[in-house]
């Protein structure tokens, strides 16, 4: 029942940020920046959008696979895994990128400046055993 309506309320999520370009979604009020993830489902091939909060580093973009702490990996984390060549829209621009699974060394550094953007995902690593991956979404040079 919950995750029922978890996902009814990414779909109207995802219907205003694209709609609006962004103007509606981007930004919960007073909390983190958010993107649209577009992901090809691994087994289905069934296309997927997932709206997610994201830290900017340099030209890339980190996504978090938290999953609320869950011990499984969210779904779009594998469907990236098997499909790394994706599109994110972050406002009304649309981005073709690569994601990759971020190095040990980078998510040292990147972790604390997630758990800055987002404290929840200091309480959803506490609640698992596995280490949450950071995503890597690195932008691709199109011409």
């Amino acid at each position: 029942m919950i995750w029922r309506l978890f996902n009814e309320l990414t779909r109207v999520h995802t219907l205003a940020y694209r709609l609006t370009g962004g103007l509606l979604g981007r930004r919960i009020p007073g909390g983190p920046p958010m993107l649209l993830l577009d992901h090809v489902g691994a087994r289905s091939g069934t296309k997927r959008t997932t709206p997610l909060v994201y830290l900017e580093d340099g030209k890339d973009l980190v996504i978090v696979a938290s999953k609320g702490g869950s011990s499984r990996h969210p779904a779009w984390f594998h469907n990236l895994r098997s499909n790394s060549q994706t599109t994110v829209q972050v406002g009304s621009r649309r981005i073709q990128v690569t994601a990759r699974v971020a190095t040990a060394k980078e998510r040292s550094r990147l972790w604390p400046r997630v758990v800055a953007l987002y404290r929840g995902y200091e309480l959803y690593q506490r609640r698992t055993s596995r280490e949450i991956p950071l995503i890597i979404l690195e932008p691709r040079i199109t011409g």
